[in-house]
């Protein structure tokens, strides 16, 4: 996926993102880099080193910096062919020129409205009912989190490999594990979902010496 040096951690990360693709439609990225303003506070020095055919959603959370953001994000995805999506927020997606929008469970009807604007959608769950809930709706994809323990402050409980499993063939739409997702634990789940992750992406913004 990429020509660039590669650490352990980048290459196994890698591997399981080629798991995932082999079972996920080809508009589909096999993993998602989610950004988050606490926790990546470069997410363009992320984004430039991602494998190209990987994906970003830019969690912006109402910071005051979002639309120059958004568009450096855009254009660092168009220059190495990485889906972008724009959590909860039609208006900076169309505005950047993103590919569609990533909801919040709670804003999961909106995905009705925008469905025709957009080619690519993703919604978030964390449970079986949410899952379920999510039924009919016109999303590509779903986070379903948290897959392993995460140090995020609004993690809940860790399904575990196992439950999320479980979970993710009882999908109606193709699933990516978030939470506590990492290179020593990618693996666990890339044969039945996608890869979404937050500080597991940060290898790839790490320089590799040569």
């Amino acid at each position: 996926m990429s020509l660039e040096p590669q650490s352990r951690a980048q290459r196994k990360l890698i591997a399981a993102a080629r798991v995932s693709a082999a079972h996920l439609p080809p508009a589909l990225p096999p993993a998602w880099f989610v950004t988050d303003p606490a926790r990546t506070k470069d997410p363009a020095a992320i984004a430039r080193r991602l494998p190209p055919s990987f994906g970003v959603i830019f969690r912006h959370f109402g910071a005051p910096d979002r639309e120059s953001v958004a568009q450096a994000l855009a254009g660092i995805c168009a220059r190495r062919q990485l889906a972008f999506l724009i959590a909860a927020d039609p208006e900076l997606a169309a505005k950047a020129g993103a590919d569609g929008v990533h909801w919040p469970f709670w804003l999961r009807t909106e995905a009705r409205r925008w469905r025709t604007r957009f080619p690519l959608q993703t919604l978030s769950a964390h449970s079986a009912q949410e899952l379920r809930s999510a039924r009919g709706l016109p999303v590509d994809a779903i986070l379903l989190s948290t897959a392993f323990a995460s140090r995020s402050a609004t993690a809940g409980s860790a399904l575990g490999a196992l439950r999320f499993r479980t979970l993710a063939a009882e999908a109606s739409v193709p699933v990516y594990a978030l939470g506590g997702i990492n290179p020593e634990n990618a693996g666990r789940v890339a044969d039945v979902a996608g890869l979404a992750a937050v500080e597991g992406m940060a290898v790839f913004g790490q320089e590799i010496r040569t």
